[in-house]
């Protein structure tokens, strides 16, 4: 049940990569545009390439390698040695969650414009909490 229950986050997460993360505008005056991890990216990739690449390794390829890992372990394509790099994974992958917390109470701290959370933020949060139990419980099934 596991294994199956780890699998679906292969599809979850791409799910969660294009939903809204918020919603933001500089002013009450002015409508609110969506923001996801994808248009997050796209918008970093124009202005900072490095910052891009990292929040590109935490927000996409962490969380999705460190998935297909325990789907590898679960099917027995792949030791139990490597749990501890996948727990790594899935950590540096809450990593992203955290930064999209800190940006929000800033822009609420300052005042200046208007943020409101969306569903694809508690998805993609889930999706990571989600990755972080199964690890747990694939590791206690040693």
């Amino acid at each position: 049940m596991l294994k199956y229950a780890n699998l679906t986050l292969l599809i979850l997460f791409p799910v969660a990569w294009f939903a809204p993360l918020m919603r933001a505008g500089l002013l009450p005056l002015f409508g609110l545009s969506e923001i996801s991890v994808v248009s997050g990216l796209q918008s970093l990739w124009g202005t900072d390439v490095i910052l891009a690449l990292l929040v590109t390794f935490f927000a996409l390829f962490a969380p999705y390698l460190k998935t297909i890992g325990l789907g590898l372990i679960h099917f027995g394509f792949l030791r139990r040695k490597a749990l501890p790099a996948l727990d790594l994974l899935g950590k540096l992958a809450m990593a992203d969650v955290f930064l999209v917390a800190i940006y929000i109470v800033v822009v609420k701290g300052i005042g200046m414009g208007r943020i409101e959370t969306a569903w694809g933020l508690y998805l993609f949060t889930g999706c990571i909490l989600a990755s972080l139990l199964f690890g747990h419980l694939t590791r206690k099934r040693v």
